[in-house]
């Protein structure tokens, strides 16, 4: 087993003195043996280091992480808390990103733009693929773009191509990422407060938390699709009735007589005179 002083300790694991000690006064990393005055630490702190950045590269604070080691050192080992980060981490689609180069996205965001002027072109030279960016839609590499998600993508040429104009597109992507984060939120209250789920991760064991969150992805996406589902079709069928109403095509209110109705009865003559002649 290494031994390493605070220095190279940090330089092996590419970080510096600072955070080394920081994470030492947080608790994150047990303290060194000591040797006098000197202290020495070993592999395991350096794989603590190691695992520290990797969950922080995840997006997790040191507090959560605190959290986690913690857990960890009252019984859990190091593959049942991995296997919960990958949980947590792995993505929830099973597609691919994509590759594109900007006249492949042009063409389909801007389809009124001939390819020929396109040659030479740069990002800059089309200032709503800033927006496409934003909603993640694509992600400009230096020499092309990825399309994280191709389906979304499609979804927003689909709407160009049914006539929408560009900036309506990004504006109801911008309103529904709001709505459905919002689904997201809900969905995961349910579950932590039903499912027990809890923050502080209780006294349950990573391994059955890391399959709870494995059953709830299906369930989670089933339970999404099949609500949008009967509201597009309530909605559609809403809309449908509305603008029927505005073109003045409503039915008959009732006991009115229409066209094809029988007629109303021809009245009779004044005076004892005979009733006029009525086409038939």
């Amino acid at each position: 087993m290494a031994d390493f002083r605070i220095d190279d300790l940090a330089r092996a694991a590419g970080t510096t003195v600072r955070h080394v000690r920081g994470f030492q006064e947080r608790g994150l990393l047990p303290p060194p043996r000591m040797k006098g005055r000197v202290g020495f630490y070993d592999d395991s702190h350096l794989a603590r280091i190691h695992l520290i950045a990797r969950l922080k590269d995840r997006g997790y604070t040191l507090a959560s992480i605190g959290e986690m080691l913690s857990a960890w050192e009252r019984g859990h080992n190091l593959a049942e808390l991995l296997g919960l980060e990958r949980a947590v981490h792995d993505p929830w689609s099973d597609e691919e990103p994509a590759r594109m180069t900007l006249p492949q996205v042009v063409h389909r965001f801007y389809p009124d733009i001939p390819e020929s002027e396109l040659e030479g072109r740069a990002p800059a030279d089309f200032p709503q693929l800033q927006q496409a960016e934003e909603l993640e839609f694509i992600r400009w590499t230096g020499d092309g773009y990825e399309v994280p998600s191709p389906r979304l993508f499609e979804v927003g040429a689909g709407l160009v191509d049914a006539g929408i104009e560009l900036e309506a597109v990004f504006e109801i992507a911008g309103r529904l990422r709001g709505d459905v984060d919002a689904i997201a939120r809900q969905f995961v209250r349910l579950t932590v407060e039903h499912a027990g789920l809890d923050a502080r991760l209780g006294g349950r064991d990573f391994r059955e938390i890391a399959e709870l969150i494995q059953r709830l992805r299906p369930i989670g996406m089933q339970a999404v699709q099949g609500l949008l589902a009967r509201s597009l079709h309530a909605e559609i069928q809403a809309e449908f009735a509305r603008q029927i109403e505005s073109l003045g095509l409503t039915p008959p209110p009732a006991g009115a007589v229409d066209a094809g109705g029988p007629r109303p009865p021809v009245a009779a003559a004044q005076d004892g005179g005979t009733a006029p002649d009525v086409p038939v």
